[in-house]
């Protein structure tokens, strides 16, 4: 074990890196709401969704292979071996995930979706024990992810029952989005042990980009409304993708995914509260009820990981 290696399996190290992840995806949730109405995407616009989903991760592909590469010190290509891993990758972690994704969060609050979203830790570790046996699944992950759903079905329930609101094309396709993220992470875990898992992320986001975009554009999508403003967020919300899915891949390749997953119980938190600073969600996220499914959610993805 290098010195690089030891200093990733450091547990300060695992926390600082996550969290930076976590917040990074957090705010992607208000992000993605706030590009729809700067580059006048509807929320019945599938095509400009799926648009502006490709746009962004292409550019955030490009982004990664270039910074991975003047990092390293010299241009990040996968080896001979390995494009069959990169295509997979991309339909799963980028094709699937977040066509779902933009298709739900265009039907649905930021504050449910960033809860919904806190599924995937116990997919990810449902698949990782199951399918892949890389770790044990006993009572106390079982009860950890029966406290996880109980948070995220409480997010949709008002005083008389479940939401009105509640539609597969709004929850729904957001709780599909996160089992396609968990195969993912899985194939993240495995693949990394035999390619750089930054070159890994930069071109399956390259590959799944450029298929949604000219997916979208098929359909009729457009985008419009360009300005410093849009482009601005445009840019940052491939910096999103760059920068914490590399830091993830990294932090999988050597942890275990479990002990990596267990920050994913920020994700809901900083998209709830930067939903509700900027989408102005502050009557949803700042409820008795929201945060007992936060508390729900947290001490689920807790019990799960807990030594």
């Amino acid at each position: 074990m290098d010195k690089f290696e030891k200093t990733l399996r450091k547990n300060w190290v695992i926390c600082l890196l996550a969290m930076i992840c976590c917040l990074l995806w957090g705010s992607a949730f208000p992000c993605v709401k706030i590009g729809y109405r700067l580059f006048e995407i509807g929320a019945s616009d599938t095509g400009s969704q799926i648009l502006f989903a490709g746009t962004r991760f292409t550019l955030a592909g490009i982004l990664t292979i270039a910074i991975g590469s003047v990092v390293g010190r010299k241009i990040l290509v996968p080896e001979k071996g390995s494009w069959h891993m990169v295509f997979k990758l991309c339909l799963v972690q980028t094709v699937i995930q977040y066509l779902l994704f933009y298709i739900g969060l265009a039907n649905t609050t930021g504050v449910k979706s960033s809860i919904i979203e806190a599924a995937n830790v116990f997919f990810a570790i449902l698949a990782s024990s199951l399918l892949f046996h890389y770790e044990k699944l006993g009572k106390k992950k079982i009860a950890g992810c029966i406290l996880g759903f109980a948070g995220v079905v409480l997010i949709n329930l008002n005083g008389t029952g479940f939401d009105t609101s509640m539609s597969f094309l709004g929850e729904g396709c957001i709780l599909l989005s996160t089992v396609s993220y968990a195969f993912s992470s899985v194939l993240i875990k495995k693949y990394s042990q035999k390619e750089n898992p930054v070159t890994l992320s930069g071109y399956q986001f390259t590959a799944g980009g450029l298929v949604m975009a000219a997916a979208g554009a098929v359909m009729g999508g457009r985008l419009q409304g360009f300005s410093a403003a849009s482009v601005g967020l445009l840019v940052y919300m491939a910096m999103i993708s760059a920068v914490a899915y590399s830091l993830w891949g990294i932090l999988l390749k050597y942890n275990p995914v479990g002990k990596v997953a267990v920050y994913g119980f920020m994700n809901p938190v900083f998209g709830v509260i930067l939903s509700a600073l900027l989408l102005g969600e502050q009557n949803q996220a700042f409820t008795v009820q929201g945060l007992i499914s936060l508390i729900l959610v947290c001490f689920g993805i807790y019990a799960v990981n807990r030594e």
